[in-house]
């Protein structure tokens, strides 16, 4: 299983004291994808938040190359919240190791501590915030040829222990 230590890297978990990190680890389903192994396809059921251990993912809508993500990085954010089909294809661009967060997940957070499913969902939203920021600049840098390179995005703000959140 994945150590919480581990888990306070990465932005699902950011402003979360290691107790809290620790309430949600066994709640989490490892799996592994070797390469080209799909993760989700799209138009597929999906319900669960998956967030990279270790690897790469190829984001494809379509027959178009949406991005690349990495380690720390998240995907099926989207159907988790608006429980649609998936949006796109995630396919393994090696071997790769995943952590899943499901839709019951979620709701045994919120029953089990609503801070933590606050912290949880502002987390969320913030990443995928950042995912619609970059599309954002991509679609002006396609209108605009002049535009800056957007190939890496900005890295995100600290926002402190608690996540920007004082109560």
């Amino acid at each position: 299983m994945i150590d919480t230590a581990s888990l306070q890297k990465y932005s699902l978990f950011g402003g979360m004291i290691p107790d809290q990190v620790e309430r949600i680890r066994p709640l989490l389903l490892p799996s592994s994808y070797s390469e080209g192994q799909s993760v989700l396809r799209e138009g597929d059921p999906n319900d669960s938040v998956y967030f990279i251990l270790d690897g790469r993912v190829q984001i494809v809508k379509g027959t178009r190359v949406l991005t690349e993500l990495g380690e720390g990085e998240t995907f099926g954010e989207m159907e988790l919240l608006d429980v649609q089909p998936s949006a796109a294809t995630v396919r393994a661009l090696g071997p790769l190791r995943v952590a899943a967060i499901s839709n019951r997940a979620v709701r045994q957070i919120y029953c089990m501590d609503p801070k933590i499913f606050a912290l949880l969902m502002m987390n969320l939203a913030r990443d995928l915030s950042r995912k619609l920021r970059r599309m954002d600049e991509l679609a002006a840098a396609l209108s605009d040829p002049a535009a800056r390179d957007f190939s890496s995005p900005a890295p995100p703000r600290d926002l402190g222990p608690a996540g920007g959140l004082d109560c």
